[in-house]
């Protein structure tokens, strides 16, 4: 008689089984195509408590028991001053899915939410700050943030509609202020619906955004910002289903050529720098 999975098995072969196309095979393509991941690592996984962050942490267990070269997870959850109900539910998650989670505490959001500065912009460099410092101190060369396919794709559209430029994110950069460590992005092929399915078919409830002061700041605008966005890609994606996926390629298919200006390293280029050379 076949032994009856338990909760954690089934969330786990669920994974690699049921959306495997959706979410294993392009965790692992993102993680051979931008070289993410190298033999020795020691990889901070950084976990908010939403859905993205949680799916990543699954990811990373399965990969640990899977990979044919040595690298070694801590799974690290920095509390900014979540509520009671916030940090309950992270730490009831992370029994559920088995994640041996290292939490430690910061008082991010009080000391952003009385500050006479932009308290997104100052809560998010002090998240990153404190995210890299804690992975450094335990042996991290490492850190790795969930964000996935739409965000790339949304962040690019947002960039070229309210800031009059085309940028996104990548899938992994050197850190500027914490030398020898990185940023990397596994879900970066990872469609949002497919965590979202995932989450659904496992009946998880993971917390949405914890910021205490997202709907009076500039953060605000920026998240409706987002969901207007959002709703742009939906409705383009009734008539054209591959209209994520288009977008998403066309990011990795730039044809500078074709652009009458572009920056690097934060200097514009013009076309006309080398207009003479080439003829129609």
């Amino acid at each position: 008689m076949s032994r009856e999975l338990t909760r954690v098995q089934k969330i786990e072969q669920s994974m690699i089984r049921k959306y495997r196309k959706e979410l294993w095979a392009p965790f692992l393509n993102a993680i051979t195509t931008y070289e993410l991941i190298q033999p020795h690592d020691r990889i901070a996984v950084c976990i908010s408590g939403g859905k993205d962050s949680m799916c990543m942490a699954k990811l990373f267990q399965e990969l640990l028991r899977r990979s044919d070269f040595p690298f070694d997870v801590v799974y690290l959850v920095m509390d900014p001053g979540y509520n009671r109900v916030n940090r309950e539910r992270i730490e009831e998650n992370a029994a559920i899915l088995e994640i041996p989670i290292q939490i430690f505490e910061t008082e991010i959001f009080r000391i952003a939410n009385h500050s006479d500065r932009n308290p997104c912009y100052l809560c998010a460099r002090m998240r990153r700050g404190h995210l890299y410092n804690k992975a450094k101190e335990l042996g991290c060369n490492k850190i790795a943030l969930g964000h996935h396919l739409n965000d790339v794709i949304e962040t690019a559209l947002m960039s070229m509609m309210y800031a009059s430029k085309l940028e996104t994110l990548i899938p992994k950069v050197h850190s500027t202020n914490f030398a020898g460590m990185e940023l990397i992005r596994p879900l970066y092929c990872i469609k949002e619906e497919a965590i979202l399915n995932w989450c659904r078919y496992n009946d998880l409830q993971f917390i949405q955004c914890a910021c205490r002061f997202t709907e009076q700041s500039e953060q605000g605008h920026i998240s409706s910002k987002r969901k207007e966005v959002k709703d742009l890609i939906a409705a383009l994606k009734k008539d054209n289903p591959e209209i994520e996926g288009n977008i998403f390629r066309s990011l990795h298919a730039v044809q500078l050529n074709t652009f009458p200006g572009y920056k690097r390293d934060g200097v514009l280029h013009s076309f006309l720098e080398s207009y003479d050379d080439h003829t129609d």
